[in-house]
């Protein structure tokens, strides 16, 4: 008898005033928005790649889930954030906001020269304190850039606290080699896998273009082989 008792306390009374009904679905709306925002900010993130500077490891129209946990925190739709107590390593792929212009959307590059380190390019090759650094992820020659081009000089020291990124397709890529380290406190986050992959028009993938996103999902659904199948769920 207890127990039905309890049972029908805790169901939802249908003669509850309005006020009361709508000030319930507010309050479990709030804990969903509130979830969100923790998740979002702080452990991890979508992202999908809009440019060919990091082929063949990444393809444009590759979609990514990105994590943040240990390096960064943040508050969504803002532009504060924390830097927290990871690091990343050598030939990580790391995700950050641009150093010359963080307005911009997230690059996504590969360290290549950490702290205190000396880099320099040369014979199509990276050199890190003199000796050469094996890379069988690269996607054309390693070059160094025109000076007129780049606002640094090689032989290259990086600073503390700040990190020497490439991108995989060494032949169309703006990184460092052209502005300088990345500041750890630009970094945002690594990918930690595919979850889809569109073979569409690459300016679907450009901000702002949310017609065109739409009508590259819209061709996946009509057109399943528009599907990169194959790369789906790859880890990093």
């Amino acid at each position: 008898m207890k127990a039905d008792s309890y049972k029908k306390g805790k169901e939802k009374d249908p003669n509850l005033p309005m006020r009361k009904r709508v000030q319930s679905e507010i309050i479990a709306w709030f804990w969903v928005g509130l979830a969100f925002l923790l998740i979002n900010g702080t452990i991890g993130q979508a992202r999908v790649i809009p440019s060919g500077s990091m082929e063949n490891t990444l393809l444009i129209g590759d979609h990514l889930i990105m994590s943040r946990i240990g390096y960064d925190a943040g508050v969504p739709f803002t532009g504060w954030h924390m830097r927290l107590w990871r690091n990343p390593k050598r030939q990580q792929i790391v995700i950050f906001k641009p150093p010359y212009n963080p307005a911009l959307p997230d690059y996504v590059k590969r360290v290549i020269g950490l702290p205190g380190e000396t880099v320099d390019i040369h014979d199509g090759s990276v050199w890190i304190d003199g000796k050469r650094l094996e890379e069988p992820y690269t996607l054309g020659k390693t070059e160094s850039p025109d000076p007129s081009a780049s606002s640094i000089k090689l032989p290259y020291n990086v600073p503390e606290n700040c990190y020497f990124v490439m991108g995989d397709n060494r032949g169309n890529s703006l990184d460092s080699r052209y502005w300088g380290c990345m500041p750890r406190k630009n970094l945002i986050g690594t990918p930690v896998m595919i979850y889809m992959s569109l073979d569409a028009s690459p300016g679907a993938w450009d901000t702002g273009e949310i017609f065109q996103r739409f009508l590259a999902y819209a061709n996946a659904l009509v057109h399943p082989s528009s599907v990169r199948w194959r790369r789906l769920f790859r880890l990093f």
